[in-house]
């Protein structure tokens, strides 16, 4: 994520919600794109940010609270409630958020209308000065909007839940939306928007085939082609039998008188008429003959076989255990463990720690790399339901390590490892955001597994039985990079 300040933001939350930004790095390695801080598409109205990203654009707009919550309960549709007092916001506002999303819909229009296709259009409303928890209805987590405290966690769960677009915009494609939407911003190298996630070409952009100098070439290939010539020589080999008898009728043609010489070749057309079909059924003879030794050739070697193997009872006997070691590779993506059923979905192995890292787990992956991070993505079924499980297992040169490392993972907030599967686009069907996920940890000497588990689709609670139950027997299943 590429940060490009162009104005003073609005709300006294801005401050957060640019460090929360700026802590998923640069690169698409956890979420690619560019912020455009402070940018104004309605003329007059800053926001804190629109964020350009290869699948999707974001809208995050600040909201300041009165005080700092525990528990914030923010209904888009109806009125707030701050550690259970009700938040009221003006005279004519049901709460806080209404100026924010009537900003955000006229923002929406604007890009719609620069950017006719510019795929999911998102919105964040950040809230602040601190509130450790916001609940939103089921109903508003199904839409567009979320309403959240920016930490480098939850910016992220929001980016990869709001922008699901099945395929990257183009390098153009970002350069028009940022232009029109930021007309101030210093231009952009194709060599940094590729690496932020946008692709070299856009969908609509199919004439390069054309272009192939194989197909300019395709409509003269079936004139020229040898093989024209070549087919009809063959036919031409079968007219030189017709031609042996020939001379036969020839020599009895001029036994006969000789001026009409002019009418000799029709005695001669219907003279051979006759030898004709003798060479004809020879070659047919001529034909069979092979045949038979060769049919005969597969009876005596099915006889054969038949033979051996009715002599040799005991080796066809010991020929099938073969088969069913061979049936037997699919435990590695599944657990008998209480019943729940694992499935592979994605599992790979490297050495580049902290780029598959976020929030504080990536600011202790730099200061101290590990030796080889494990990852696996599993779909899962628990009791029934539909569940996603992601885990990694984070080795180190030494326990001492792998303490600290395990102790910083642990603590609720201090970020994870990203899941395999969304990180490459390996999920099938509805991809998961482990937001609220189940989450279990365990050390073993020099390594740390951390495990988390959502509902497929959500929402999810840490403390669901359930999905504790799915995160404690994904402990025992294989991570293979």
């Amino acid at each position: 994520m590429r940060l490009v300040r162009l104005a003073q933001q609005p709300s006294r939350v801005a401050e957060d919600v640019r460090a929360a930004l700026a802590s998923l790095g640069r690169g698409s390695n956890v979420v690619g794109g560019v912020a455009l801080i402070g940018a104004s598409p309605v003329e007059g109205r800053p926001v804190e940010a629109v964020v350009v990203m290869p699948k999707g654009v974001l809208i995050v707009i600040g909201v300041d609270l009165p005080d700092p919550a525990l528990k914030l309960e923010a209904p888009l549709g109806g009125p707030w409630k701050a550690d259970g007092w009700p938040l009221v916001h003006g005279d004519t506002s049901i709460n806080p958020a209404t100026d924010a999303l009537s900003l955000s819909a006229a923002c929406t229009h604007k890009i719609a209308d620069v950017a006719p296709g510019a795929g999911p259009i998102g919105t964040i409303i950040a809230v602040g000065p601190y509130v450790e928890k916001v609940d939103q209805p089921a109903a508003d987590l199904a839409g567009s909007v979320r309403v959240l405290y920016p930490t480098a966690t939850t910016m992220l769960a929001a980016t990869v839940s709001l922008a699901t677009a099945p395929r990257p915009r183009s390098v153009q494609q970002a350069r028009d939306l940022i232009a029109a939407l930021a007309p101030d911003a210093p231009p952009m190298p194709e060599e940094m928007l590729l690496g932020e996630g946008f692709s070299a070409f856009s969908d609509d952009e199919p004439t390069v085939i054309r272009e192939n100098p194989l197909v300019a070439i395709a409509p003269t290939v079936p004139v020229q082609h040898p093989g024209k010539g070549k087919r009809p020589a063959k036919p031409a080999v079968s007219p030189p039998p017709p031609a042996k008898p020939a001379p036969p009728v020839q020599q009895a043609a001029p036994a006969k008188p000789v001026p009409p010489v002019r009418q000799a070749p029709p005695p001669a057309a219907a003279a051979p008429a006759e030898p004709a079909p003798k060479p004809s059924r020879q070659s047919k003879t001529v034909k069979w003959l092979p045949v038979a030794a060769i049919g005969l050739l597969i009876v005596l070697l099915v006889a054969a076989i038949s033979v051996a193997s009715g002599g040799d009872d005991t080796a066809s006997t010991q020929t099938p255990p073969p088969p069913t070691p061979a049936t037997s590779p699919p435990p590695p993506s599944s657990s008998a463990v209480e019943n729940i059923q694992f499935t592979s979905r994605a599992s790979a192995a490297d050495q580049k720690c902290a780029s598959h890292a976020y929030g504080d787990v990536q600011s202790s992956l730099q200061q101290t790399s590990c030796t080889t991070v494990k990852r696996a993505s599993f779909a899962s079924s628990i009791d029934g339901r539909a569940a996603a499980v992601t885990i990694a297992v984070v080795e180190f040169p030494n326990t001492e390590q792998a303490n600290a490392f395990k102790a910083i993972a642990d603590n609720p907030g201090g970020g994870g490892i990203l899941d395999l599967a969304t990180e490459t686009n390996q999920w099938q069907g509805e991809v998961p955001v482990f937001e609220g996920a189940a989450y279990q940890s365990s050390l073993d000497g020099k390594s740390v597994r951390l495990i988390q588990v959502v509902w497929l689709p959500g929402p999810s609670t840490p403390d669901d039985p359930g999905l504790v139950r799915g995160a404690k027997a994904a402990l025992e299943l294989p991570v293979n990079g």
